[in-house]
């Protein structure tokens, strides 16, 4: 299989996904292969359907947490489909997939286009960002997406408008279409203050460092604010900030954030998270929603 694989893009066999997870987690998978092309990507996909292969698609691997046994999967990584063009005349940007989004965000500033100011510290790729409904600062990356492309459950490329797609706080259509993949978007911004734009990323930057724990490997925001409410909140004063299961740890710094303090499993991951979960429920009676994903 390996030889077959080759045909589609680089690979890798028994491959530790440790350096493609923010969680920086050891997960072993059968197969990493990693195309070159949105053509090479739907041959792929054509082939592992021919051969009922176990597969799953990777970007950046934030917001997400992998088991550390994933043998049975061909992981498929978008990391070189991240094209981006600027198509300033429009106030558009054109991006694929794999692109990440504060390089994005970072090229739209430096042709003075204002929206994306938000997405500077999101670590995502831009299609984990759309499947997610990425956000921060009340802004939402689906608001700014004109079109996306994917591919289909049959492999086909389709583009789905901006008035097709539902979406909401931390989730989109493309949570619910599980057999498609998201291969590119077009985003329309409004023409900014390069100036302006950066002042503001400047600030929230020294913002992200003072409040959140960056200096660990950690997937963002463990769990969705609820309405009116923050997570963090919630599991600080259940007294939970700093408890610890194996090498994962909920962050002093803010309590919605576990982190890898060294050698965390994602079974100390997912444990922790249930702890957590469940003594929020029943301390407050606020049954909190996950936002990262389990991959098993």
């Amino acid at each position: 299989m390996l030889e077959e694989l080759s045909l589609y893009g680089k690979v890798y066999e028994n491959y530790d996904l440790v350096n493609n997870n923010t969680y920086r987690v050891n997960s072993i998978c059968k197969y990493f292969i990693l195309p070159s092309s949105i053509s090479d990507l739907q041959n792929l996909m054509k082939y592992l359907k021919e051969k009922k292969q176990k597969y799953f698609i990777i970007g950046n691997g934030s917001n997400v947490i992998l088991d550390s046994d994933l043998e049975e999967y061909i992981v498929i990584s978008l990391s070189q489909l991240n094209a981006i063009e600027v198509h300033k005349e429009y106030n558009m940007i054109y991006a694929e997939s794999g692109a990440i989004l504060p390089k994005i965000a970072t090229i739209s500033i430096e042709n003075s286009l204002t929206g994306l100011e938000f997405a500077i510290g999101i670590p995502g790729t831009l299609g984990g960002s759309i499947y997610g409904n990425a956000g921060a600062y009340n802004c939402q990356l689906l608001d700014y997406v004109s079109s996306v492309t994917i591919l289909d459950e049959n492999f086909e490329l389709v583009t789905i408008d901006h008035e097709e797609i539902t979406y909401g706080y931390r989730t989109s259509l493309f949570k619910e279409k599980k057999n498609c993949i998201i291969v590119s978007a077009k985003l329309f911004l409004k023409e900014g203050n390069k100036e302006e734009s950066l002042k503001v990323i400047n600030d929230r930057k020294e913002r992200r460092i003072s409040t959140q724990p960056l200096e660990y490997p950690s997937a963002g925001s463990v769990f969705r604010n609820p309405v009116g409410d923050a997570a963090g909140r919630l599991i600080e004063i259940c007294g939970l900030k700093g408890y610890s299961i194996g090498g994962a740890e909920i962050s002093n710094k803010h309590a919605n954030f576990i982190i890898n303090k060294g050698n965390a499993t994602s079974e100390d991951v997912i444990e922790l998270i249930n702890l957590v979960h469940d003594t929020v429920l029943e301390k407050t009676g606020v049954d909190l929603i996950k936002e990262q994903e389990y991959i098993k």
